[in-house]
């Protein structure tokens, strides 16, 4: 009787650290920073569109990612979408003139941020605007563009 004890005990334990660790292994998975405590700054850029970009979507300078998407907000004013990201502080050298632009990695993939750096001497800080931007592609408005072209093209032939 008392083995059974002992046993559940150990069952039971072992269940507890496979359930924990593949918890870890989904927050690492999905990238999660939440838990970091790593200092960092936050930038902001206006786009045109947005496209598919979301929160968590991540911000690479050539190639390597340095942050974050934090927030995706619409200004009022200019009806642009203003996305706000947070970079680690580690990458705190990006020139003022840094351009954004929005991709998406490979033909269907997930949309990210990737910022050009420029070649001012004045560097980006906590809640600069980044001012030259470039909008996300919209696969459905470039095969609408093709299709009404071709369309207007065989109209403009038969007048």
């Amino acid at each position: 009787m008392g083995n059974t004890v002992k046993q559940d005990t150990l069952v039971g334990l072992f269940v507890a650290i496979g359930i924990g660790s593949l918890f870890f292994m989904a927050m690492q998975i999905s990238n999660f920073s939440g838990f970091s405590d790593e200092k960092s700054y936050t930038i902001s850029a206006a786009f045109e569109n947005s496209g598919g970009l979301k929160v968590k979507s991540p911000v690479v300078v050539g190639g390597v990612r340095v942050g974050r998407v934090i927030a995706i907000t619409l200004d009022q004013k200019k009806f642009q979408s203003v996305v706000k990201m947070k970079i680690e502080a580690q990458y705190n050298q990006l020139p003022e003139d840094t351009t954004a632009s929005i991709f998406t990695a490979g033909l269907l993939g997930e949309q990210y941020v990737s910022l050009e750096p420029g070649g001012m001497d004045d560097l980006l800080s906590d809640n600069s605007m980044i001012e030259i931007t470039q909008s996300a592609l919209v696969l459905e408005e470039i095969i609408g563009q093709f299709l009404f072209k071709d369309k207007d093209a065989d109209s403009a032939k038969k007048e």
